[in-house]
């Protein structure tokens, strides 16, 4: 409840006359007006939040069913542990047999088809691979316009398709590998999420016993005060 209270002032000489000026009300705010707006705004950010924990746990489950779902889709699977230790991956013996159908498991499939691609080409990528392939086909086609024979144009030829042939595995690779740290990073942002809906609930909860605090000293003001 909103009081006034008018609180008077001094007098003000004019020609030698003392005037006094008019009274100036001076508001006051009860206590318990302002608990009961801060109660009123504690149910509001309350409400808020566990609003943002639903959405935020919703996002979360459906990122992780989502991934879950179209890695197992792929029927991928890591190589037994013997294949793992001689191609020198002992970093991934514990994905050894088991089939990639998890945020984890793709990035750590993705590390496994980057370490086959650093062996393809000397470390060299698809993009990189463009102009020698280029290169090699037009030295086939000059060498056959001049006239060369034929051990030379197949010659030529060879090298032309090894290096097509690398640049085509290279893409392919690229592709997987970029397509499963794609799925990784969707996960991750799936995790984030599950974590920050947690986050939501508990600020939630707390919110919501500063409410009932909030509520218990109203009540007992209101009876001191009648």
């Amino acid at each position: 409840m909103i009081h006034t209270e008018v609180r008077p002032t001094e007098p003000i000489q004019t020609n030698g006359a003392k005037t006094a000026t008019p009274a100036q009300p001076a508001v006051t705010v009860r206590r318990r007006t302002v608990d009961t707006i801060l109660v009123a705004a504690g149910v509001v950010v309350s409400a808020v939040l566990i609003a943002a924990g639903v959405l935020l746990t919703w996002g979360s489950n459906f990122a992780e069913d989502y991934v879950g779902k179209e890695l197992s889709s792929q029927h991928i699977s890591f190589p037994d542990a013997a294949t793992l230790q001689d191609q020198g991956r002992t970093d991934l013996a514990k994905y050894a047999g088991e089939q990639v159908d998890t945020g984890a498991e793709a990035e750590a499939y993705a590390s496994f088809i980057n370490g086959h691609l650093a062996g393809i080409a000397d470390g060299a990528t698809y993009a990189d691979l463009g102009t020698p392939v280029n290169e090699a086909k037009d030295a086939v086609t000059a060498a056959q316009e001049a006239g060369k024979d034929e051990a030379t144009v197949a010659g030529l030829q060879a090298k032309a398709d090894a290096l097509n042939g690398q640049r085509d595995t290279l893409f392919k690779g690229e592709t997987l590998r970029g397509l499963l740290l794609s799925t990784f990073a969707w996960s991750t942002i799936g995790r984030i999420a599950g974590i920050a809906a947690i986050v939501a609930f508990v600020a939630a909860a707390v919110m919501a016993v500063l409410v009932a605090a909030g509520l218990v000293h109203e009540h007992r003001l209101g009876h001191t005060t009648t």
